[in-house]
């Protein structure tokens, strides 16, 4: 194995799943890995804790003075694993696999060699450049939101896999909960039993109907707006009326859709609901929501990262949108203009997750050579 390869198996031996996700350990672990990691390269290193057991770390590169900072971010959780054997990586056909290989630790396993081949030429860049790895991403972004309030950069790339693409903006998402409460009595009840889970027929109804009025708008150039039912929960047992029931409901926006307009978009599904029967007494809840990402392509860091891919992969690089949002959105919505671009890999939460080994190494140079650019002043 190569020195990168070696480095993102062992980052991803490191089970950080989000507890918040499955019941994991968290990122605690991984933070401390990356840690040491960062200060073997002589960076200055903020270890600090956003929720219990859970801290962000920040590595700096420090500049001589008189150019930009720019920021390589990544997060630092990963969904749940498949089974007992997700985080020992297998190395097949170029590629590695396990969980975390994609999403995201090949990002950092990438950002790290970057700064380690400008630590070896000797190089002093004028701006600092900074490695920061965020918990929580997977679930409320708790770790981005705390990295805004403490650091600052004059840019970032978020080091994600867009199969060496340069994405610029990218859709939002809301999610919801609607309860719709019933009456428990007997099965044999009815005159005393309202059906909780019954009263969402509606409800469910109007989700269908929006989506295929979504799908009829204009889409963006990364995908259209959708509204799906995504999960459901009430009652106890078969011969009760339940008491209650619980849908989960996720919105995904596109550019020229708001996190408002989704709400009043669900509150006339329950308010429609409503109307079709007296007895449905719904609440809607939102857990998350977060605003679609929409930034010039014209952005410096956008051109500056454009080229340095265009010089190491021989030709200019597909700039793009994609409807997944990202954390790059909450540094954008800080002041701190951000763009995607990460090694080739697929299968992200699922157990076919891959990495494509030489991309990742591609990565890790054109960070370099953004870092060059961008921080400007490079030299011994």
């Amino acid at each position: 194995m190569s020195k990168l390869e070696t480095a993102l198996a062992e980052m991803v031996r490191i089970d950080s799943t989000n507890p918040g996700l499955a019941g994991g350990p968290g990122e605690g672990a991984f933070a401390a890995d990356l840690a040491a990691r960062m200060e073997r390269l002589g960076m200055e290193v903020d270890l600090r804790e956003v929720l219990p057991g859970r801290p962000n770390v920040v590595g700096r590169l420090r500049g001589r003075g008189g150019g930009r900072s720019l920021m390589l971010l990544g997060h630092l959780d990963v969904v749940g694993p498949w089974g007992p054997d997700a985080f020992e990586p297998l190395v097949r056909d170029g590629r590695m696999y396990g969980r975390g290989a994609a999403d995201m630790k090949c990002g950092f396993a990438a950002a790290l060699a970057a700064v380690e081949s400008l630590v070896e030429s000797g190089a002093r860049l004028a701006g600092d450049l900074l490695v920061a790895g965020v918990i929580d991403e997977e679930w409320e972004s708790a770790g981005a939101m705390a990295l805004t309030q403490r650091w600052r950069a004059d840019a970032c790339v978020l080091v994600e896999c867009t199969d060496l693409d340069v994405v610029s903006e990218h859709g939002g998402f809301a999610w919801y909960e609607v309860e719709s409460r019933g009456v428990e009595a007997a099965g044999v009840d009815p005159e005393h039993g309202v059906d909780g889970i019954a009263l969402l027929a509606p409800v469910l109804a109007g989700i269908a109907a929006l989506d295929t009025r979504l799908a009829s708008r204009p889409p963006a150039g990364y995908g259209r707006g959708s509204i799906h039912a995504s999960t459901i929960s009430g009652g106890d047992q078969l011969p009760v009326y339940p008491a209650r029931c619980v849908l989960g409901v996720e919105r995904c926006l596109i550019a020229g859709e708001t996190v408002a307009q989704a709400q009043a978009e669900m509150e006339g599904i329950l308010a429609a609901a409503a109307a079709a029967d007296v007895r449905f007494a719904g609440e809607l809840r939102t857990i998350v929501a977060r605003e679609p990402l929409a930034q010039s392509a014209d952005e410096p860091v956008v051109a500056t990262v454009v080229a340095a891919a265009a010089g190491k992969l021989g030709h200019g690089p597909v700039v793009r949108g994609d409807i997944a949002w990202g954390d790059s959105g909450l540094l954008v919505e800080a002041g701190i203009p951000c763009v995607t671009f990460g090694p080739i890999g697929h299968g992200e939460h699922t157990a076919d997750e891959w990495v494509d080994l030489a991309s990742v190494a591609t990565t890790a140079a054109v960070l370099e050579a953004t870092a060059r650019d961008f921080c400007g002043g490079a030299r011994r």
